[in-house]
């Protein structure tokens, strides 16, 4: 029962995702009100930003669905048309793989945004992105060949036994 304790937790995440909401609607308006006086560079950094918060609220939805789904209680939207395609085959591994790979693509927008405007930026700072970036690449790759290495290794603990009965055996 102590895995109830985690629907707060989830509960707290779908209001950070609404404040996700909140801010890209406000990122919305700026750029759609200044339009007019952004040059082709600000208006890509905007939607590089604006690109960065759906990421991070898709981040979120994996963990609240993922997560939820994973540790606490099956949805049961089982053959439901809005169930997300991924959430069939959610497990631990296949969720921490898909999360790394989430992050990776935040940190890319990260880089993107810093390589269209170093100058605001230090040399100094400017590396340690691309350190952090490349710890997340490693760390992900790690991850996938952990996790491929684990379901290989012992598949039967990976996959929901089969619901058809197995064939009785004939007794001679």
């Amino acid at each position: 029962m102590s895995r109830w304790l985690q629907v707060p937790l989830y509960l707290g995440l779908i209001v950070a995702q609404g404040v996700y909401v909140v801010l890209f609607l406000k990122e919305v308006w700026h750029l759609v009100t200044h339009m007019t006086t952004l040059d082709e560079t600000a208006i890509m950094l905007v939607v590089l930003g604006l690109i960065d918060v759906v990421m991070i609220s898709n981040l979120l939805i994996m963990v609240i669905v993922g997560g939820y789904e994973t540790f606490v209680s099956r949805l049961g939207v089982e053959g439901h048309p809005d169930q997300p395609e991924w959430l069939d085959h959610v497990n631990a591994g296949v969720l921490k793989v898909k999360l790394s790979m989430a992050l990776i693509s935040i940190s890319s927008i990260h880089l993107l945004k810093t390589f269209i405007n170093p100058d605001q930026y230090s040399e100094h700072a400017v590396m340690w992105q691309v350190i952090i970036h490349v710890a997340f690449l490693a760390s992900a790759l790690i991850m996938a060949w952990v996790d491929r290495l684990t379901t290989h290794t012992h598949p039967e603990h990976f996959h929901e036994p089969s619901s058809t009965p197995a064939p009785a055996k004939a007794h001679e």
